[in-house]
């Protein structure tokens, strides 16, 4: 029979460890859908009931349309994140103090954006405009009027 014991891990928490011998799991029917190792024995972790429903819980609501249309932000981001740090090399700085990095990484911004705009087909017609933002949204809620763009300051 197999002996429940509390195992601390630190990046887990507490467990509930299950720890099969040799002779407990060699004879077993069960033994090929639950290991494939041959010579060793079998330990299986359970979280504490807490963690577990937690667990079941956020994984239910990541099945919901409100959650995957987040995390597609999110996803767009690491995107974008990790293109900068591994296609640009942004893990580390040229240049020290934070005036001098951040105008890296301005430029390096530049960068990527003409990069990413010259790739785009030539088209002869108009991009729709751009909707407005959540701020602009809510200016116009309130009834504020917006200052006009720097872009359309010369019209």
């Amino acid at each position: 029979m197999a002996r429940p014991l509390l195992d601390l891990f630190a990046h887990r928490g507490t467990l509930i460890v299950a720890r099969f011998t040799k002779g407990q799991c060699q004879p077993c029917p069960d033994r090929p859908r639950c290991t494939s190792s041959r010579e060793s024995a079998r330990n299986v972790g359970f979280p504490p009931r807490e963690h577990r429903d937690l667990q079941v819980r956020v994984r239910t609501e990541q099945q919901t349309p409100e959650w995957k249309a987040l995390y597609a932000v999110r996803s767009g981001m690491e995107g974008t994140i990790n293109e900068f740090t591994h296609g640009h090399g942004m893990h580390h700085c040229r240049y020290r103090g934070q005036p001098k990095a951040h105008l890296q990484h301005v430029f390096t911004a530049i960068a990527v954006n003409i990069e990413r705009l010259s790739g785009r087909p030539v088209t002869e017609e108009t991009p729709p405009p751009r909707p407005p933002t959540a701020f602009q949204t809510f200016l116009d809620q309130q009834g504020i009027p917006r200052s006009k763009s720097w872009r359309t300051l010369g019209n």
